[in-house]
């Protein structure tokens, strides 16, 4: 689950956020099943998941280029990262020449099996959408 935490508008009154702070719950897989593999080499899963209350928390603003700073031991801060690679996969199907600045306080522990990396990736699509002004439903992200 990702909630926005905090907006700033900018100070023109345009209702345009500049900075997002979102928080990005991890989770724990009950029962995973994995079914076919689809056409994109992923597969389709049967799941029931629960989420537990340790959150990462993101912002995002808006820069030139797309951008990860975390001080996270192990987690990286170039295209390996999820959430970077989030948002150059968003930037790339609305056509635009847009970035951001994500800022990743990492509070999920690293490779603990509760999706750490999937939660930030999935919180950086919803408040790039946001950030972004892409008025995307939640479905097409």
């Amino acid at each position: 689950m990702t909630r926005v935490l905090a907006c700033d508008a900018l100070s023109t009154g345009s209702g345009k956020a500049r900075r997002l702070e979102l928080s990005a719950a991890g989770k724990v897989n009950l029962a995973l099943e994995v079914l076919s593999r689809r056409a994109d080499g992923y597969h389709e899963i049967a799941t029931v998941m629960q989420t537990v209350d340790l959150c990462d928390r993101l912002v995002l603003e808006d820069a030139d280029v797309i951008e990860i700073r975390t001080s996270a031991p192990g987690v990286p801060s170039d295209e390996r990262n999820l959430a970077y690679r989030a948002a150059a996969a968003l930037r790339e199907a609305a056509g635009i020449a847009r970035g951001a600045r994500i800022t990743l306080d990492k509070r999920i522990p690293v490779a603990a099996g509760l999706g750490g990396g999937s939660t930030d990736a999935a919180a950086a699509l919803v408040g790039l959408n946001r950030l972004w002004s892409l008025r995307w439903p939640t479905e097409r992200l």
